[in-house]
């Protein structure tokens, strides 16, 4: 196998030193690769990380025979097609933590400059006028803000917007804990009659997308302002423009959209560009050395202690096993396999035809995968991989010592 790992994107030089550990040889490229380019540069590769921009498509995987794991060195994972990744038994990890309080920063600072009508003041005084002016201009202390998704960064700005006097209400799909002050709403449309801020902190998914349409925006108070920090398909963006030029929304801060340049040298257009009560910003609410430190070194964590010891803890698409150290004289076989009745019993019978005796087994399943780890205890013979892999139901194996 080989032993390379190949990151793309610029990924934090922190991240070097979980590979270096593991005695990987490291291939750096600071950006997003052509295609071609990427699939050449993928097809030696044992581990990969990448950010936003790399597609991790099936012909992506086809290129890489060798890639044993993926690492998202972000938040998201929908540029990868995780159906794939799993029928090929390749787990994916990313970083959830690693941003989030650079993303609560942001958005908190958006707040108070709109609230401020900082953008506009500031775009006029380049012109040279002098908007000395408390119109629209308000304190966000008492202020009602309206957090869509009581996750990580939601939680977390919270919190903050809860230390600056804000009055905080959330609504999620699922029962959160409050923290602070914060109010749980029982709809999204009782939060957007309520909120004088509303800041969208939630997935990309059949229940989000396009969710801040047109008749979502209206359902907002007037005079409100809505934030997303988020993911670029939540908010139908020519209604939002719509609402700024009508004057029912008295500002917004956009830092995703529906579509982004994929390099610095293509051109940004979009419809916001002639407010200037708004702050568009390039998907920039987790890129701080800080977030870009913490996410690499959390993400090449758990791609070296998956290639060392098969721990899938922290993997989007897999079942999550947590093995443990390998005792010394062991050797632990890891095997992916299709969760239907029957290969358990085919993998032991496998295994009992050997020399070698079941020392520990853990067994995970979901979906349509199993993950199994078996420490093993006496010799294999050579072709024990190659027994493993011919089982039915088998999808991908090995077997890995200290």
């Amino acid at each position: 196998m080989s032993d390379t790992v190949v990151l793309f994107e610029n990924i934090h030089p922190l991240a070097d030193k979980a590979f270096e550990a593991a005695g990987l040889s490291i291939e750096r490229h600071a950006a997003a690769l052509p295609v071609d380019d990427l699939h050449r540069r993928l097809s030696s590769a044992v581990l990969a990380g990448i950010r936003s921009r790399t597609r991790m498509d099936r012909a992506a995987f086809d290129a890489a025979p060798n890639l044993a794991a993926l690492g998202c060195f972000c938040i998201g994972t929908n540029q990868v097609d995780l159906k794939t990744a799993e029928e090929r038994g390749i787990p994916v990890f990313n970083g959830p933590f690693g941003n989030t309080r650079s993303v609560a920063e942001l958005t908190l600072a958006s707040v108070i400059m709109l609230m401020r009508g900082i953008p506009m003041r500031s775009a006029a005084a380049r012109r040279g006028e002098w908007m000395k002016s408390a119109t629209n201009s308000h304190e966000v202390r008492a202020k009602k803000l309206g957090i869509v998704g009581y996750g990580n960064i939601g939680s977390q700005l919270s919190v903050l917007a809860s230390a600056l006097g804000m009055h905080v209400y959330f609504y999620d799909v699922e029962p959160k804990l409050a923290h602070g002050n914060a109010r749980s709403c029982a709809s999204l449309e009782e939060l957007l009659a309520i909120a004088d801020v509303v800041t969208l902190h939630v997935p990309s998914t059949e229940q989000t997308r396009g969710m801040m349409d047109k008749a979502a925006i209206a359902r907002m108070k007037e005079g409100a302002i809505l934030i997303n920090q988020a993911r670029g398909d939540l908010v139908d963006i020519d209604a939002l423009a719509d609402a700024l030029e009508s004057g029912h929304l008295l500002g917004a801060a956009v830092d995703v959209f529906p579509k982004e340049p994929a390099s610095k040298e293509e051109k940004f257009v979009s419809p916001l560009q002639r407010f200037e009560n708004v702050i568009l910003t390039p998907h920039v609410g987790g890129s701080t050395l800080e977030a870009q430190a913490s996410i690499g070194e959390d993400v090449s964590g758990k791609l070296a202690r998956y290639l060392a010891l098969g721990s899938t803890k922290g993997a989007v698409n897999v079942p999550e096993i947590e093995p443990g150290e390998i005792k010394p004289g062991r050797a632990r076989l890891l095997s992916f396999h299709a969760n239907a009745p029957g290969f358990l019993t085919r993998l032991n019978e496998t295994i009992s035809s050997t020399a070698a005796n079941i020392a520990s087994q853990q067994l995970q399943t979901g979906n349509g995968l199993g993950y199994v780890a078996s420490d093993l205890e006496g010799p294999l013979p050579e072709d024990f991989i190659d027994r493993v892999n011919a089982l039915e139901g088998s999808i991908r194996a090995r077997v890995i010592r200290p």
